[in-house]
């Protein structure tokens, strides 16, 4: 028999770096035990320090829960990828940054798990859209 499902609960927080002040407002309500979440996030995020991690947390009844991480979005990476801090604030007139079709196929294996497609060069051109839309010029 499952348990009983409280909430369920969407977050985007820094890898590594939770903390009772920043999501007790969110999950205080909840009835989880803020230190505990926290120590589970942070031990299981360690290894992806510098990305934000977005998951679905799911509360139950008897106030325990499940973490289901997911991958960093998009924007996200392509930020990374092509060492901007931001996207172009005049999209379509202005480019901030560049990234090779190589990066974008990394980027679209990366987040092949988190996206409604099933073959990677469909995921390309959603990470290509996204790029341009963001004002990252993608190179050949």
């Amino acid at each position: 028999m499952s348990k009983a499902i409280k909430a369920q609960v969407k977050l985007q927080l820094p890898a590594g770096g939770a903390n009772p002040a920043s999501i007790g407002s969110m999950l205080g309500p909840q009835g989880v035990n803020l230190m505990k979440f926290c120590t589970d996030f942070n031990n299981g995020t360690k290894d992806r320090k510098g990305d934000v991690v977005p998951i679905v947390l799911t509360v139950y009844v008897d106030k325990t829960y499940d973490i289901l991480y997911k991958t960093t979005p998009a924007s996200n990476l392509i930020k990374k990828y092509a060492k901007v801090d931001k996207g172009a604030s005049k999209v379509g007139k202005e480019v901030v940054g560049s990234i090779t079709m190589q990066q974008v196929e990394e980027i679209a294996k990366l987040k092949m798990p988190d996206l409604n497609v099933f073959e990677l060069q469909n995921a390309m051109k959603s990470i290509i859209g996204s790029a341009k839309s963001m004002g990252i010029k993608v190179i050949n």
